[in-house]
């Protein structure tokens, strides 16, 4: 049993980590502004009210936890602003684990993230980049920020996301080469998220995943 911190666990892909990681028989910490929101119920969940980009709250939800998944999102209204969440508390959350001694580190951000734009084509970059683009502009920094630290950390970079159970189909594209943009179910990357902490062989890797 792993004591697993998940930041971001209200909803998307945060929530289903929690629920695939409780139902593997990890104790999980639910860090999220609304987690007494989180409606399940489970004797190893604990719900962990706090701001991701506020250092104390970080600080206390790393006591005594074995790993962190960071699924962080923002609502849709807020992309047409700036965007500074991804780099603002991993700024945070980086050194916090650093200090804490908590090595382990799963960062869902998203395909078209760092060295995957590349992978696109000017046909999908462009409408990517009218909506999506400052939000990923930070996620760029967000995961320039994790290369740089000395954590063990797994960019997770999901394709375009549906809802629904797991598949178990999905694909761990691992070669800038194989990288393709494509739909994934969130309880998928959840799963894959889970698989990594409790022994992943993808440490101090970026990948692509897609269903």
């Amino acid at each position: 049993m792993l004591h697993l911190l998940v930041i971001g666990a209200s909803q998307g892909i945060g929530l289903e980590t929690v629920k695939t990681a409780l139902a593997a028989g990890h104790r999980v910490r639910a860090f999220a502004r609304s987690a007494e929101r989180i409606s399940l119920s489970d004797e190893n969940l604990e719900r962990f009210t706090g701001n991701a980009v506020n250092a104390s709250d970080i600080a206390a939800a790393l006591e005594g936890v074995d790993a962190v998944v960071q699924a962080l999102g923002v609502p849709v209204r807020d992309l047409l602003g700036p965007v500074r969440l991804f780099s603002d508390a991993t700024n945070v959350l980086v050194p916090a684990m650093e200090k804490a001694g908590v090595r382990r580190l799963v960062a869902v951000t998203g395909f078209g993230a760092g060295d995957s734009r590349e992978a696109m084509g000017t046909l999908q970059r462009l409408p990517f980049r009218l909506v999506f683009g400052r939000a990923y502009d930070d996620k760029d920094v967000q995961e320039m920020r994790i290369r740089k630290s000395d954590l063990d950390w797994t960019l997770v970079r999901p394709g375009i996301l549906t809802n629904g159970a797991a598949t178990d189909r999905f694909q761990v594209l691992d070669e800038p080469s194989s990288w393709r943009n494509g739909m994934i179910a969130r309880a998928d990357v959840a799963k894959f998220a889970v698989q990594q902490v409790e022994g992943g062989s993808y440490v101090r890797r970026a990948v692509v995943l897609v269903g």
